[in-house]
């Protein structure tokens, strides 16, 4: 377990200090971009993949965090692949920040850990929560994206194809918790993941 432990450190350490690389083509990487943004639009636009970009740091520590006591092959394979997934996400997300002149949260060494141990403990206490834990992630993942797209230039055609496409990973996330057994979560704690949620999402627009 010291071992699994200090792999994930190191995980977690090159995720927050080195850039990302995708195993997947960057979404929209045909569009070329015609019609410039604003200068306010392309302000607000970064900071959005900013919160995007934190949401996908905290997603990889959970599913890093759930790994870690996870037991269940099954259950295994498909964190793995979700945690790969969101290895593009950072990526695409990184990319389109320096895209739009941004930068990414300073916040998100503090998002990373906090998600870490949220993810260990749903993984030690029942593995169907855990599958619960990571659909209901999933569900307010793409509801959080949905938001987004609705608050885009829609000129801002290489963001906007972005998104889609990370809405459509969730999605399918979701549905993959849901087929292994997923329990649904008291609503108590479905509550605090939306508190949680809004509170990161309003401290990293701006930090």
């Amino acid at each position: 377990m010291l071992d699994k432990l200090i792999t994930e450190i190191d995980r977690g350490l090159k995720t927050l200090s080195i850039p990302s690389i995708e195993s997947r083509p960057y979404p929209g990487s045909d569009i070329k971009e015609t019609q410039p943004l604003s200068e306010s639009d392309k302000r607000k636009h970064a900071q959005l993949m900013r919160i995007n970009h934190s949401g996908e740091i905290c997603a990889q520590a959970l599913y890093r965090g759930q790994l870690l006591f996870n037991k269940n092959p099954k259950i295994q394979i498909e964190l793995e692949k979700a945690a790969s997934e969101e290895i593009d996400h950072l990526a695409w997300c990184e990319k389109r920040i320096d895209e739009l002149d941004g930068k990414t949260s300073r916040l998100n060494p503090i998002l990373y850990a906090g998600s870490f141990a949220i993810g260990s403990l749903a993984s030690i206490i029942d593995e169907k929560y855990n599958l619960g834990f990571l659909a209901e992630t999933e569900k307010q993942v793409s509801a959080h994206l949905e938001s987004h797209l609705n608050m885009l230039n829609p000129d801002d055609k290489k963001t906007l194809k972005i998104l889609e496409t990370m809405k459509l990973d969730e999605e399918k996330h979701q549905g993959s918790a849901h087929a292994l057994g997923a329990k649904k979560l008291p609503k108590i704690i479905e509550t605090i993941m939306k508190k949680t949620a809004k509170l990161m999402t309003s401290s990293t627009y701006h930090i």
